[in-house]
């Protein structure tokens, strides 16, 4: 039996929705604009969306000192990767899969950066040079076409106050180590672990 709850057709999503803003609509663009290079320029922080051929999706992380995503020219960017769990999600997607999408994130600022096109993985390029961090060039780097491009709305950011510090609880979990701990069944002691994930994860970042 079908749920009456369930939302199955872009005819009952946009009733509930409503019709977006003329504004929200037009802020589509296919090329950077000298603001999208400045906001690139001092963001730390992105989240790369990626989904197989068959749909199973991943989202990662990456992260590296502000301006880590190279932009080649008015259409085209690339993000370096380093030394990290050799999982490959993500890149693994992108061979059967190309369609990516970027959240870029300032820290302090509440809308963010959505860039969504099509990506291919590099294992050099000219530009690498200009990526390297701590003396390490990047193991490889996504490059990406960019389809579309536009700034987000502030709201999500503002409605969970994620820049308030005084909201903030980090002591409400237990410490990495532990969750891995409680949640994987490992070999290492939690001694181990928390070892691990302490100073000495510190000094992997780019060394491997």
């Amino acid at each position: 039996m079908s749920d009456p709850a369930e939302i199955t057709t872009s005819d009952d999503l946009r009733a509930l929705l409503g019709t977006p803003k003329p504004r929200a609509v037009s802020k589509e663009r296919v090329r950077l604009h000298a603001r999208d290079r400045e906001w690139l320029a001092a963001s730390p922080f992105c989240l790369i969306g990626t989904s197989d051929a068959d749909g199973n999706c991943d989202v990662s992380p990456k992260g590296d000192p502000p301006g880590f995503v190279h932009v080649i020219d008015d259409t085209t960017v690339a993000i370096p990767e380093r030394p990290g769990n050799r999982r490959g999600d993500g890149y693994l997607n992108i061979l059967s899969n190309p369609h990516v999408g970027l959240l870029s994130i300032v820290p302090g600022r509440s809308e963010t950066l959505r860039i969504n096109g099509r990506a291919r993985l590099l294992r050099d390029a000219p530009y690498f040079s200009s990526m390297v961090v701590k003396g390490h060039r990047p193991i490889l780097a996504i490059e990406v076409d960019i389809e579309q491009i536009f700034f987000h709305c502030a709201k999500s950011f503002l409605r969970s106050r994620l820049w308030k510090p005084g909201t903030w609880n980090p002591d409400a979990l237990p410490s990495h180590a532990r969750l891995v701990k409680e949640v994987q069944d490992t070999p290492e002691t939690l001694e181990e672990l928390e070892q691990y994930y302490g100073e000495t994860y510190a000094k992997t970042l780019y060394a491997g």
